[in-house]
């Protein structure tokens, strides 16, 4: 009977206890030793057994996605909705209610309680060393993990002053991270009862990759173990980055691929050099390292520096045009001996090229702080469509008026029929020089002779009259649209590889638009123009854009326009944190 009873029990043990317990029962029959029965005391206790159950089914919920926070700043976003609703509360009885529930106490604290888990502020913290220590006596404390295939998510370094070896950084969201055992700091005495005391990084990565099952580290705490908290910043890269061609990077595989245009979250800023952050769509990941801004700002002015020397030795002499720069060059030139290139056949703009390129070349794009912009009913974001000459900007602004001229507004040169005052306003010359010189166009420019603009007044008003604000100037207009009192949508509109496009401009029978005087079709060094435009266009100002569209097929082109402005009235999109905050 007590055989059954003591089976039954065994069932209900843990497999890993229930190993062990057999174990010490083989070990039994060769000894009596007291310690032999009180571990197998300990191990067949009930409390023991209740504990390993608890830590096995928390273990199993932290490996299941289904349950991972969807964001950590809830009670960010409260704020952000009660400030919205405090606008409306006068205009809806169901507004009303759901503000003055949301200020509930309750409710609140739930959110904070939710935003410390999510950012996994209740992991243990070691106790500070007792004041009465010698201080010869250093603490030793003995971490296991389970390897697994997941890396560890730790990096290691060696103390230049001592020689030891010290944990460099933890990756947040890995295995070391959510131990909670492991801190920046720790030096590393033993791993799997090797004493790496002499040893290189590399010696200790050989260890780690030779072992099987659980790892055990003896570490000396460091002096400073503050729980990592998880930052709330959000960035766009603008630029691509491959941590397996960074020759500098302090380890690559825990670095962290991106490409521009994604939406990183910065976890820890905590290195000068060296970011942790995850892409916003993988929450749940390990974050992995990228260069800091700092850094990426040095490299590429290190970069731009030696190309500049390199180019400047290599083409002396020679003639460089704006319009036949190679746009994959970061040192983009312009020369007053261009009589022999080439020049497109292009309205006269008025902007100083050399001297906007300059400006250009010395902004260094590298991140940019951005935040959700949620929309707001009747007030919608201006759009501007850039891109080179010839591309179908203005088609595509044309059709996009006509599925609904009452709600699409836009400025262009005055046609047979129109009235000043209605479609234009006229002043004189001298009076749109003055407001020339006093910063009040987003563009400015000459044709036939006659000066023109777009004011950002006249911007405004569309704006506060409850409709949209279509906008297609010259590209280098961005900087002076992109502003906190616009909040644009900027979209680029992109011409296709060159087959593509002589075949649709041709079926389409397009007219040239580089020929002022003369109706006809497209040349092939115009469409090679326009190609090489767009791509000059694409690295002065690509992270710059929110949208792209290939305008290889009209149709389907429009229609992708249309949809990115339905989303951008109806959708949360990134903007820069400026235009939020």
């Amino acid at each position: 009977m007590t055989a059954e009873v003591m089976a039954a029990n065994d069932a209900n043990y843990d497999p890993a206890l229930s190993k062990l317990i057999t174990t010490l029962k083989e070990a039994e029959t060769l000894s009596n030793d007291q310690e032999i029965d009180f571990l197998k005391a300990l191990l067949e206790s009930k409390e023991l057994n209740a504990l390993v159950n608890v830590h096995t089914k928390v273990a199993k919920v932290g490996r299941d996605d289904r349950l991972a926070p969807l964001l950590s700043n809830s009670a960010v976003i409260l704020y952000e909705v009660l400030e919205q609703l405090s606008q409306r509360c006068h205009l809806n009885e169901d507004c009303r209610e759901v503000f003055h529930l949301l200020q509930k106490p309750h409710l609140q604290s739930l959110l904070h309680a939710h935003d410390a888990v999510a950012q996994k502020d209740f992991y243990p913290h070691l106790p500070e060393l007792p004041l009465e220590m010698d201080e010869d006596e250093e603490t030793i404390k003995i971490v296991q993990l389970v390897k697994s295939n997941e890396p560890l998510g730790a990096t290691i370094k060696t103390e230049e002053e001592t020689g030891k070896i010290i944990i460099a950084r933890i990756m947040h969201g890995g295995a070391a991270d959510r131990s909670g055992l492991i801190h920046v700091g720790d030096e590393v005495i033993e791993v799997n009862g090797i004493n790496v005391e002499g040893k290189t990084p590399g010696d200790v990565l050989s260890i780690l990759q030779n072992s099987e099952g659980t790892i055990t580290f003896k570490l000396v705490p460091s002096d400073g173990k503050g729980a990592q908290r998880e930052s709330k910043v959000r960035v766009r890269a603008h630029f691509d980055y491959s941590p397996d061609v960074d020759p500098y990077i302090p380890c690559k595989e825990a670095g962290l691929a991106f490409q521009r245009g994604d939406i990183l979250h910065i976890v820890s800023q905590d290195d000068a050099y060296w970011w942790q952050a995850r892409r916003e769509s993988e929450r749940t990941a390990r974050a992995g390292l990228i260069p800091s801004r700092a850094l990426q700002e040095r490299r590429l002015i290190h970069e731009r520096t030696q190309r500049e020397v390199n180019d400047s030795e290599s083409k002396k002499g020679s003639c460089a045009s704006i319009c036949t720069t190679p746009p994959a060059s970061p040192l983009i030139r312009s020369s007053s001996s261009s009589s022999s290139c080439r020049q497109p056949k292009t309205k006269k703009i008025m902007y100083d090229l050399t001297e906007n390129d300059d400006f250009d070349r010395e902004m260094i794009a590298t991140y940019e702080e951005v935040a959700k912009l949620y929309p707001r009913p009747g007030v919608f974001r201006p759009v501007v469509l850039i891109g080179a000459p010839g591309v179908g900007r203005n088609e595509l602004r044309r059709r996009l008026i006509a599925r609904d001229p009452e709600k699409y507004h836009t400025t262009r040169l005055m046609r047979t029929g129109e009235v000043a005052g209605r479609e234009y306003i006229f002043v004189t010359r001298e009076k749109m020089e003055a407001d020339i010189e006093a910063g009040k166009f987003v563009e400015h420019g000459e044709y036939k002779g006659h000066l023109y603009g777009t004011s950002g007044e006249s911007v405004k008003s569309i704006i506060n009259a409850g409709c949209v604000c279509l906008l297609s100037p010259h590209y280098q207009a961005i900087k002076a649209l992109r502003t906190v009192q616009l909040k644009p949508f900027i979209v680029h509109i992109k011409p296709p590889e060159f087959e593509t496009l002589k075949k649709t401009r041709t079926e389409a029978r397009a007219k040239s638009t580089f020929d002022e005087t003369n109706t006809r079709g497209f040349t092939d060094d115009e469409f090679n123009d326009m190609i090489k435009s767009a791509e000059r266009i694409d690295f002065l100002y690509g992270h710059f854009f929110d949208e792209e569209i290939l305008n290889g097929d009209l149709v389907t082109a429009f229609e992708k326009l249309a949809n990115t402005v339905q989303r951008i009235e109806n959708e949360p999109l990134w903007a820069p944190a400026s235009w939020v905050q």
